[in-house]
């Protein structure tokens, strides 16, 4: 009886010191504490480069909604546009996963494509936690450090209490969703995966592939361009882009719009 009663007392702290740093944060804003606001605080609390919040699309892929800065915003997108990494992973595993060496062999044989971008751009560690619970999950928290090192089980248990403050700050119990995720995936998730969607019709209709085969040809081409697929899929639904039948070709033509 008094081991479970310390244990819960320490859980009830945990949360407790984790909801004031995301109070802290939304104060500086003088702002109700939100998506964003828990965002930066894991950043803070846990000494990281920055962190990152993709929701849970249909058929189970990520759409990057939230992130501390251009680079986080980059490596959730990669993973979104490669359908590889630890957020993806994260997803089929119904469970977090903890990698601290993207550099090594390891690394380079699970994500081959995501792994050395993000070594490139220094970024060593990524830990991926689900932001639901049970059956629910509505997304997955990327953490991302630059130095090689795993978390500590402080640190873990820390981040799993971010993600639980997410998936709290994402639900209303009087509405369902809550205003701030439904501004979010207003902005961020319905209108870029409709266009992706769109885009990924076009490319079938005009090659005469099935959508999935349409689809992975936007991918390979946005990273091979090292675009965001949703400014790729903007591309071909503008027809500033046309992708060649046979994606070894090399003949994907884009018309000068500014972004050349």
């Amino acid at each position: 009886m008094a081991a479970t009663f310390w244990t819960e007392w320490v859980d009830q702290d945990r949360k407790a010191r984790i909801w004031a740093a995301i109070d802290a944060v939304a104060e500086r804003e003088k702002a109700s504490p939100s998506l964003q606001h828990a965002v930066l605080a894991c950043t803070q609390v846990l000494s990281a480069t920055g962190a990152g919040l993709s929701m849970i699309r249909d058929g189970g892929g990520l759409e990057p909604v939230l992130a501390t800065g251009p680079l986080i915003g980059e490596l959730d997108e990669l993973q979104s546009t490669l359908g590889e990494g630890p957020g993806c992973d994260a997803v089929v595993a119904g469970a977090p996963v903890l990698y601290a060496d993207l550099s090594g062999a390891e690394a380079g044989w699970r994500w081959p494509a995501f792994a050395p971008v993000a070594a490139e751009r220094d970024v060593c560690g990524v830990f991926a936690f689900l932001v639901g619970a049970g059956a629910a999950r509505l997304g997955v928290l990327n953490v991302y450090r630059r130095q090689a090192e795993p978390l500590r089980p402080d640190e873990l248990q820390d981040a799993l209490v971010f993600a639980d403050a997410l998936f709290v700050l994402a639900l209303d119990e009087q509405r369902g969703l809550s205003a701030d995720l439904h501004a979010v995936i207003d902005t961020a998730f319905v209108t870029r995966r409709a266009e992706v969607h769109q885009a990924a019709g076009m490319v079938a209709a005009q090659q005469k592939i099935t959508v999935t085969d349409a689809l992975a040809r936007l991918r390979a081409h946005a990273y091979s361009q090292g675009d965001p697929l949703h400014l790729i899929a903007a591309d071909v639904m503008a027809g500033r882009l046309r992708l060649a039948s046979d994606p070894d070709d090399g003949t994907n033509m884009r018309r000068s719009d500014g972004r050349d």
